[in-house]
């Protein structure tokens, strides 16, 4: 009986055992153990964005004196109510509760501590800077982690919230500059990082960050900006970049975005910046309209980011980028007369180059070549203009990928090919937070990518004896690798196309 007595008042401390809890500069924080895996969810890395901190850099984090619990992700931020579209289904979205401005929360995977130091994989995701949160399944960090990398994945602004610039808002920050914000939370995570990482048993010397989509476009800024100078040592994007004016960044400077914010404030029917901050999260996101984009503020990214990189000013770290063969951003199809009419339109003196290479002789040809031209233009040529600048004037080497395997669908209605985003499930290996029928060879092909990725991140080369070998991308060599079924290293296949494009810019 005392023996049943002894052990009943031991079990609290047992559990209490099997909670892992570190301490990091704000307080102590306890999360979970699943098959050993620390887990972390929930850290808050900056002060709540909310009354007067609305539209203002993100703040210290005040401190606690308790262990506070980390076990649940933090609200997405604020953004429309998340619903399926195109290709993506219920599992590529954030769950659609909860959202709050107050969302400046990240999380961590950690293998067990070892007297060696571990790689860090920062993850930004994407929604064109519009939507997006790190609660998503399919950005899970225990496969990575498995992999002996500690895996954070990082909540930011999106939207109005994150990007709105404003005379009133430039002249009370100490920067003289506003808009940005979402990437300025970036910025604040990865400073958390680099001070806090060590207690999870990481290297704040060897942190890599990873986006995709609007997350690839992040990590361009990132790789840009002076203000992270210290704090990134490699990079990946997938399907995207920043090089290049967008449909998701376009080619606006702080006084253009300064006065977009005052007619913002215009269609609320206030003046003042003050006035903005007493309106409600749902009042204000109802009259957002286009403003999600990042920007030339002066600060952040003091000029463009190609002339960043022609002046060799950015963070010369090793970069693996790529985008997908059906990375493409259209729904049904024009006839081939009225595609052949909205290429002169665009393109006018050059449309005649642009269907050579884009034909649309017959609708089933303009089909195609819509959705080539989409990828191309949207993602395609930003990673093969930013790997060229790298290769030109960077000393880090670049790794480019081609991913073209169709993923699996139940049905015609979910047969998208190798759509934006596919590719997520396959580098984390996380298939199993996605529906649909995996075959053997998908199971194959995201063990071999999450190694690519793991191995890329420990140091800087994604190739190891076991895999079929990378090549570096070179501005002069130009060479892949083709995900798919089969891996294979080829020249890149769609080379004529994404120079002449770049070149109309």
């Amino acid at each position: 009986m005392k023996k049943i007595i002894w052990l009943f008042f031991l079990v609290p401390y047992i559990i209490s055992a099997q909670k892992p809890v570190v301490k990091i500069k704000s307080g102590a924080i306890s999360g979970i153990e699943k098959n050993g895996i620390s887990i972390f969810k929930g850290i808050p890395f900056a002060a709540p964005p909310i009354g007067n901190l609305r539209w203002k850099a993100p703040q210290p984090v005040k401190p606690w004196t308790n262990i506070k619990e980390c076990t649940a992700f933090g609200p997405s931020p604020f953004q429309a109510s998340p619903v399926p579209f195109m290709c993506w289904s219920e599992e590529y979205l954030i769950p659609k509760e909860p959202i709050n401005e107050d969302c400046l929360y990240l999380n961590v995977w950690a293998p067990k501590k070892t007297a060696q130091k571990k790689a860090v994989l920062v993850y930004i995701y994407g929604g064109g800077f519009r939507s997006g949160g790190a609660g998503c399944a399919i950005y899970d960090g225990a496969a990575v982690a498995n992999k002996d990398v500690i895996f954070v994945s990082i909540n930011y602004r999106v939207g109005v919230f994150g990007f709105l610039a404003h005379p009133e808002l430039s002249k009370e920050a100490p920067y003289h500059s506003s808009g940005n914000y979402g990437l300025l939370d970036m910025v604040a995570a990865l400073q958390w990082v680099h001070d806090n990482i060590s207690a999870f048993g990481g290297d704040p010397s060897r942190v890599t960050i990873a986006g995709q989509s609007a997350g690839a476009f992040a990590v361009n800024f990132l790789c840009a900006s002076p203000l992270t100078k210290g704090l990134i040592h490699g990079a990946i994007a997938e399907s995207g970049g920043s090089i290049l004016p967008s449909s998701i960044r376009p080619n606006i400077q702080l006084k253009q975005a300064e006065k977009q914010g005052v007619e913002f404030a215009k269609t609320l029917g206030v003046s003042s910046i003050q006035e903005l901050r007493n309106k409600t999260s749902q009042e204000i996101l109802a009259s957002t309209g286009g403003l999600s984009a990042p920007f030339e503020d002066g600060y952040f990214l003091p000029k463009s980011i190609f002339s960043i990189y022609d002046k060799h000013e950015q963070n010369d770290v090793p970069i693996l980028l790529g985008w997908n063969e059906d990375d493409k951003m259209i729904g049904k199809p024009s006839a081939a007369n009225e595609y052949i009419e909205s290429i002169k339109k665009q393109f006018g003196k050059n449309a005649e180059a642009v269907l050579a290479l884009y034909p649309g002789n017959t609708d089933i040809d303009a089909a195609k070549s819509q959705g080539d031209l989409s990828r191309d233009q949207t993602f395609a040529v930003q990673g093969f203009t930013w790997a060229n600048m790298q290769s030109a004037n960077g000393k880090s080497p670049v790794y480019v990928y081609n991913f073209n395997r169709k993923l699996p669908a139940a049905s015609p209605e979910s047969d998208f090919g190798a759509f934006h985003t596919g590719e997520v499930v396959y580098a984390y290996d996380n298939l199993f937070t996605v529906n649909r029928p995996w075959e053997k060879a998908d199971h194959e092909l995201a063990k071999s990518m999450s190694t690519y990725w793991t191995n890329f991140v420990k140091t800087g080369n994604p190739n190891n004896n076991s895999l079929v070998k990378w090549p570096i991308y070179t501005i002069n060599t130009k060479q892949v690798l083709q995900l798919d079924k089969k891996i294979e290293s080829t020249q890149l296949p769609t080379e004529k196309k994404l120079a002449l494009l770049s070149s109309l810019y």
